[in-house]
């Protein structure tokens, strides 16, 4: 297991390089400069240009994508925002706090909400609870984060006047926050878990637990959710990468000092190096919780495991036996002469020819 995760840990350095590159390419391309913003009125085509000289910004681009990968890679160093002169990281790193704990709260409640809903939605099959569910479902994986986020504005702040609309001083601030973000991860998860449900109540082991008498509420929540919330482990890990991204959009709505907030600032004051750095720690994030939830896959489900162990164990054996083969191939004599003749064995004439040499 230590080797699989080591393994996919190497492949996501190349995922990480990627994103870079495309993140920096675009902003490079991009119309617009740091130095417009930051002269102001005073930002003529010479005082423009003779800021961006003094920030590196007329470099070549292999030259400035050289530079800024290597300090990511040799020194950890994000670099210095263009705007506020301080420092990438440490930006990130006093916002990143409430951004997490926006994505975590929104997961949980769509996992506390979307299980329950999806496996009584798979036990009760095409009743009313069932077609409203799926209906719901659909129609809230169908509805964007950041337009569910301004009709509860609408609704519970402006017209009825029971939660805040921005800032995050008591528990109330949370709840449209988290609930905007967690009900697309509220639909995916329901009806994942209403599929993965069905598919597993159909299975012998299901049928023979019932045939014995065993009560339902045992074979649904002692049995067939064991093996129901596996596939469930692949929609939480998907759901959380989209609550990450879906957080940035809701903070900036809701004005709540996140990464979502300190983003939408980075973007309209042009400071690309900001940008950079706050899209490749959302895509480490992403990574991690991709990362995280195949190793649960792992662990929730014996056969991945003994299939990974399997397959190094043959993999292990064949190589073993390619090394053994290569060793008598080294340690057997020749047996061509310097002619080119074969002479390893006798030539067995009479043998060949089926013929007794005594007769």
């Amino acid at each position: 297991m230590i080797r699989y995760v080591i393994k996919r840990l190497l492949t996501l350095i190349p995922i990480i390089i990627g994103v870079v590159i495309i993140v920096f390419t675009i902003n490079f391309f991009t119309k617009g400069s740091p130095a417009t913003v930051m002269l102001g009125a005073a930002a003529t085509p010479e005082n423009v240009a003779q800021v961006e000289a003094e920030m590196g910004l007329d470099r070549p681009y292999f030259v400035q994508l050289g530079d800024y990968l290597w300090n990511i890679i040799t020194k950890f160093d994000l670099g210095t925002s263009y705007i506020w002169k301080r420092p990438v990281a440490e930006m990130i790193g006093e916002r990143i706090g409430v951004t997490i704990s926006l994505g975590l709260l929104g997961v949980a409640f769509s996992l506390v909400i979307g299980i329950p809903v999806g496996v009584f939605s798979a036990t009760k099959q095409y009743s009313t609870f069932d077609y409203v569910a799926t209906t719901l479902a659909v129609v809230l994986a169908a509805i964007p984060s950041f337009w569910l986020a301004l009709m509860c504005i609408l609704l519970f702040s402006v017209k009825l006047g029971w939660l805040p609309i921005s800032g995050l001083t008591s528990w109330k601030h949370w709840v449209l926050p988290v609930f905007a973000i967690g009900a697309f991860p509220i639909a995916m998860i329901t009806r994942m878990t209403r599929s993965s449900m069905l598919e597993v109540i159909r299975q012998d082991y299901i049928r023979t637990a019932r045939a014995k008498g065993m009560p339902e509420r045992r074979v649904i929540y002692g049995h067939a959710l064991k093996n129901g919330i596996i596939p469930v482990t692949t929609a939480v890990g998907i759901t959380a990468g989209l609550a990450m991204t879906g957080t940035i959009i809701v903070e900036t709505i809701f004005n709540i000092p996140g990464v979502g907030t300190l983003m939408n600032s980075a973007i309209t004051k042009y400071d690309y190096i900001l940008t950079q750095g706050i899209v490749l720690v959302c895509a480490l994030i992403i990574c991690g919780t991709n990362l995280i939830t195949d190793i649960a896959y792992a662990f929730l489900d014996p056969r991945i495991k003994a299939m990974y162990v399997n397959s190094m164990k043959k993999r292990q054996l064949a190589e073993k036996l390619l090394k053994e083969a290569a060793s008598r191939a080294e340690q057997a004599p020749s047996t061509v002469d310097g002619s080119g003749t074969d002479v390893s064995e006798p030539e067995a004439i009479d043998g060949a020819k089926g013929g007794d040499p005594d007769v």
